[in-house]
């Protein structure tokens, strides 16, 4: 859709600038919203029939949904550069215990080309990432001057309205954050359909990120509600595991969130934390139809990791299971014929791909050497292929819990690398069409033979692509050695010990 419609916007060009009346009428709206943490089992969309998302479920409904779209890193600040900037986390330097984005890599983000672009933009929310000019310098104010409107917060902000310094003027009538989210929105869209130039509305929305903080005008929902656990809940799930992934915080959280004792209550407070995203997203698309723009509006809505919620006896996420990997992923734009059929897409994409295709919507020039492609190829048809494998990365954490691990659509192939402390080298392999609860580790499977050949190979080619791309700071180069399968345990110990060593003095 880097379309025809370009052409128009550059004969609307005036020597002054944009012609944003004639601009408006040809490039489309964007808004992009991302929630923290949120399964795909939280949604009625995606086969849910506990909970209540009457309007996530009509925007699936009206757009498309991507079945297979995953975390490629699944814990925010990674995932958060990477929705950014469309670079997996090695090529973005960014992340918990390794570092911050570098100025250069944000100067390349979509939000700054956007309006670079002529769009006027927004963000609000939770940012998740800080910047400097270069490694090791002070980190930068965030970056509010690169938005038209700046309602972001550092940190994981606060779900007290009030306790958001950018967004204090809604505590009133929404001392909870989520909802201000939403009059935010619809504030923001009215005053942008006033000015006829196009715009980019991205809300970062903290739910349903802890503590279990619901909107207390949700309380009654699910009230005394007993919930289906998923087929895969509880420890004796997750025994074929490799034993590495037990030095997660994940695997303990299983019995410090009270999943195993209270899975109800718990679960419960967790859904309402959704319904009241569900309720903001409302309030945003019915802004847009008050506005009557609502036609020429994209809507993306994702999350930027998953959550186990019990599944396997594990809470939390960071790993590369499905629970905690794949995330929901809705596409609805209104111009386009496939609209309002409920299609679904089962091709491979993941949060890599965010940002080429907020940029392929406007028409903008993607930037050469991205990781990720744009995904308006596959709303056009279903089918299309954008992505043969792609990587999810965990090295946050201890290093017996960093792993490589590659997905396609068929298939998931995970590799253990670390060896030390009586710990040997484990590889996974599950087919995600008969197993998508990863019950069955198939690697040690005679009739899975040339597949885990298939999937080592791909798996090799992501780790020479680390080798050969990842960024010369933040610790990321060593990683190369440590997911190298060819290599011995001895050869990567000394990595490991200076990973760790690097690992206590950057970013906690």
């Amino acid at each position: 859709m880097k379309n025809k419609q370009w052409m128009s916007v550059l004969l609307g060009l005036t020597l002054g600038g944009f012609n944003f009346a004639a601009e408006a009428q040809t490039r489309p709206n964007i808004i992009f919203l991302m929630t923290d943490d949120q399964s795909i089992h939280s949604m009625g969309c995606y086969g849910n029939g506990d909970v209540q998302t009457p309007n996530l479920d009509r925007l699936a409904t009206d757009g498309m949904i991507f079945d297979r779209h995953y975390a490629t890193t699944a814990i925010c600040m990674g995932s958060r550069a990477t929705v950014m900037t469309g670079l997996l986390e090695y090529r973005s330097g960014t992340n918990f215990m390794h570092g911050h984005m570098q100025k250069s890599t944000w100067q390349k983000s979509y939000p700054v080309l956007l309006r670079q672009a002529g769009y006027r933009t927004a963000f609000a929310g939770k940012f998740g990432f800080d910047i400097q000019e270069v490694p090791g310098t002070k980190t930068l104010p965030v970056p509010s001057h690169d938005f038209d409107v700046w309602k972001g917060g550092e940190g994981q902000t606060s779900y007290s309205t009030k306790k958001n310094e950018s967004m204090k003027e809604y505590a009133d009538e929404y001392p909870h954050c989520t909802l201000s989210y939403g009059a935010f929105g619809r504030d923001f869209i009215k005053e942008s359909a006033q000015t006829g130039q196009p715009f980019c509305l991205s809300i970062s929305f903290k739910a349903p990120h802890l503590p279990r903080n619901a909107d207390n005008r949700f309380n009654k929902l699910y009230k005394d509600k007993i919930f289906t656990k998923p087929d895969n809940f509880g420890r004796e799930n997750g025994l074929h595991f490799a034993k590495q992934s037990h030095k997660t915080r994940g695997y303990n959280a299983f019995e410090d969130r009270d999943y195993d004792k209270d899975y109800n209550r718990v679960i419960a407070q967790y859904y309402r934390q959704v319904y009241g995203v569900d309720v903001a997203v409302g309030m945003i698309r019915d802004a847009l139809k008050e506005a009557g723009i609502d036609q020429n509006t994209v809507i993306l809505y994702t999350s930027d990791n998953g959550y186990f919620c019990g599944a396997h006896g594990f809470g939390l996420k960071a790993l590369p299971y499905e629970e905690a990997s794949r995330v929901p992923m809705i596409i609805y734009d209104p111009r386009h014929s496939n609209s309002g059929k409920g299609l679904r897409s089962a091709t491979l994409t993941g949060n890599v791909d965010i940002a080429p295709t907020l940029l392929d919507l406007a028409g903008c020039s993607i930037p050469e050497g991205l990781d990720g492609r744009s995904m308006l190829s596959v709303y056009e048809k279903p089918t299309a292929t954008i992505h043969e494998s792609l990587p999810l990365i965990n090295v946050w954490g201890v290093s017996a819990s960093h792993a490589l691990t590659v997905v396609t659509k068929d298939h998931k192939y995970i590799n253990w690398s670390y060896a030390g402390e009586n710990y040997e080298v484990t590889e996974e392999l599950y087919d995600l069409n008969r197993d998508s609860l990863e019950l069955v580790n198939m690697a040690q499977h005679p009739e899975a033979k040339e597949t885990l050949k298939k999937m080592q190979k791909l798996y090799d080619g992501h780790v020479a692509h680390w080798g050969q791309q990842a960024v010369d700071y933040n610790s990321y180069q060593q990683f190369g050695m440590l997911f190298d399968r060819t290599k011995t345990w001895a050869e990567k110990e000394p990595f490991v010990v200076e990973l760790d060593r690097a690992s206590h003095q950057s970013v906690k």
